[in-house]
């Protein structure tokens, strides 16, 4: 017989292995694999409403900009209901502290047209994120001798030798800068994501469905029982 105790561990144990996602620190993500990544945050614009030059200035650019990479880029876009939750409080409190009788009812009358599209259709927002990959052994500024070694450190080892992993946070922090230049070419605004953000992306992308019902707390609130 297997205790119910012995059973959740080993369940939890072979969930953890699916996950790529060592740890999450100084705004990078550390892989089992040794490597790291980095991910920008991306506004997006409305091609369609650019004239046909501005599109094909962009295109250009664009062109370029994807000459000027020998590594690879990960682009991933994320859809998600749009929880305007805190929106609908904001305009009920406002209806509420309104002195004109008007601004009150036009108020109500909004936020009531605001409720009932939620009921109709839902509504989704779209985010956009580049992932940035760094890894020694993809870095021909290195020699091979090092490049060779890397293969054989675990994120175990990376996640214990500070100064690696400081070299590692550099050469990411110079390719998402340049990344961010790139983009800025094209006239895409970028902003890497800090370790709260890149916990909340991952929580979001692995727990969808909790995610709407049960927000993660801030990582610099939190405290551990000793």
């Amino acid at each position: 017989m297997k205790s119910k105790k012995l059973t959740g561990n080993q369940a939890a144990t072979a969930t953890q292995k699916y996950l790529d996602i060592a740890e999450i620190r100084d705004d990078l993500v550390v892989l089992n694999d040794g490597t790291v990544r980095g991910v920008l945050l991306v506004a997006s614009i409305n091609f369609d409403l650019k004239s046909e030059d501005e599109q094909r200035a962009i295109i250009g650019n664009y062109v370029n900009f994807l000459n000027t990479l020998d590594y690879p880029l990960q682009v991933i876009i994320q859809s998600r209901p749009l929880n305007i939750d805190d929106y609908l409080v904001r305009l009920k409190k406002m209806e509420r502290e309104q002195t004109n009788e008007l601004l009150r009812m036009q108020t109500a009358d909004y936020r009531g047209f605001v409720e009932e599209l939620l009921t109709l259709e839902k509504i989704m927002s779209k985010k956009f994120y580049v992932v940035v990959p760094y890894s020694a052994l993809s870095d021909k500024r290195i020699n091979f001798k090092s490049r060779f070694a890397s293969v054989f450190s675990p994120a175990k080892i990376v996640s214990l030798s500070r100064k690696r992993l400081e070299e590692f946070s550099d050469q990411l922090e110079k390719r998402c800068n340049f990344i961010g230049a790139g983009l800025g070419s094209l006239g895409l605004r970028s902003q890497r994501l800090s370790t709260q953000a890149l916990i909340e992306l991952y929580y979001n992308s692995y727990n969808p469905e909790l995610f709407q019902k049960q927000p993660m707390d801030d990582i610099n609130k939190l405290t551990i029982e000793t």
